[in-house]
């Protein structure tokens, strides 16, 4: 298992646009792909899952990868949302 904390540059948080582009990330990989924040866990494979977890911009949330191609999923989700998933 890899972690990685990193920090939400969208200005609007999470919403809708960047939620789905974070689970179509996500999806791409056999990896177990979580993030906790706040102290709840959600599933970065879920829309649902992580709109729920209502990250606004400025949060820090921790990204947890288990599995086959954990290395390479923690890099891909890290970069993406670095570059502001899409926005």
């Amino acid at each position: 298992m890899v972690s990685q904390k990193v920090t939400i540059k969208n200005p609007t948080g999470l919403h809708l646009r960047p939620a789905g582009v974070l689970c179509k990330e996500a999806m791409q990989f056999k990896s177990l792909i979580t993030f906790t924040f706040r102290e709840n866990t959600a599933n970065a494979k879920s829309v649902l899952s992580v709109l729920g977890a209502c990250v606004k911009c400025g949060d820090e949330i921790e990204i947890h990868c288990d599995g086959a191609d954990e290395e390479e999923a923690l890099n891909t989700l890290v970069t993406a949302i670095e570059k502001g998933l899409g926005e």
